[in-house]
């Protein structure tokens, strides 16, 4: 029951995390040590379920699938979910720098962390602790291109998207934005949810199929390297984390603006940015950090910041100290 409580919980913190902007469900995944456990049961979802639930029926599959720990898992994301659309949506309309400052934290302590739990770090290692940082940080920096409604782009974007899901440090929608898809999809979602039609129903499907086709390969691939290349890709991984971090510095100023329902993108204009920044109909496309004394769209609220990355790092070690509690109590 402790377990299930346990994962639950977890659940509930990658669910907020879907719903801030910038933070993957996949580094929350990682840094509260049920990424590989994760992973091996999306990677059961193969056609032998079909076989083993008509042969042995329904107890056998969940087994198979590791259903108690998804289902612990998927509630508590739900919760999650439900706890940002409210929660969370309120802080980063009013407080964003602080939010951001306690992510901020949270992810720079756990990167320490799952570098410690990395026995015997070397040359290959470092590299690619750099490397992965240098990905992540050039990804979060792209700039958006022209998307496309051509069904096989569609397909394959879902695929890339949904991949970079389960990716620790790097966001599955800030993917989509990367591929000019974001504004395709959910302009197609609101007006099936509207008025369906059949090529709004056709595109959403081909999505769905190719986000669920790249999270069972993908998951192969990650189960594949671990299982050969455990320390490599542990370290590869925290680097997508560090590189991240880019995306979360708690002092930005907005560029580029995506105006939703236009599908047009303008230039920031800072005298309009409380209008823009608290309107559902925009989304900011790319940004510039700044320090505290240079930012220009409301107070930094710096010593606030200071605490809530301090709040960040406890967190994390309180969450280290808690799964050793549990671990230590099933043995």
């Amino acid at each position: 029951m402790n377990q299930q409580i346990s994962t639950g919980f977890k659940g509930m913190l990658m669910g907020i995390a879907e719903a801030i902007p910038g933070v993957s469900g996949g580094t929350i995944a990682l840094i509260t040590g049920i990424y590989f456990r994760l992973i091996a049961a999306i990677k059961r979802f193969d056609f032998s379920v079909f076989k083993l639930f008509k042969e042995e029926g329904f107890k056998a599959t969940y087994q198979k699938l590791d259903g108690s720990f998804l289902l612990s898992l998927t509630l508590g994301m739900l919760v999650g979910l439900l706890s940002g659309v409210f929660g969370v949506s309120y802080l980063l309309e009013h407080y964003p720098e602080p939010l951001w400052s306690f992510f901020f934290g949270l992810i720079l302590a756990s990167c320490f962390y799952i570098i410690k739990q990395i026995q015997g770090v070397g040359i290959k290692e470092i590299v690619l602790l750099i490397l992965g940082a240098i990905i992540a940080f050039g990804i979060t920096s792209i700039s958006p291109v022209q998307g496309s409604d051509n069904l096989v782009f569609v397909f394959f974007a879902g695929m890339i998207a949904i991949s970079a899901l389960i990716l620790p440090g790097i966001s599955g929608s800030f993917i989509l934005l990367i591929l000019g898809l974001y504004t395709v999809i959910i302009t197609t979602l609101k007006g099936f949810l509207s008025a369906p039609s059949f090529d709004s129903f056709v595109l959403l499907t081909v999505f769905s199929m190719g986000c669920l086709t790249g999270l069972v390969l993908f998951s192969r691939v990650l189960s594949w390297t671990f299982k050969h290349y455990e320390k490599p890709t542990l370290a590869l991984l925290t680097g997508f984390m560090f590189g991240s971090l880019n995306k979360i510095w708690p002092w930005r100023m907005p560029v580029k603006i995506l105006d939703k329902d236009q599908g047009s993108i303008t230039t920031f204009v800072e005298s309009q940015h409380t209008n823009i920044l608290n309107n559902d109909a925009f989304k900011i496309l790319s940004e510039i950090k700044v320090l505290p004394g240079d930012y220009g769209i409301g107070t930094p609220k710096t010593g606030l910041c200071i605490i809530a990355v301090i709040v960040g790092v406890l967190t994390v070690l309180v969450m280290s100290k808690f799964e050793n509690k549990i671990n230590s109590s099933q043995v």
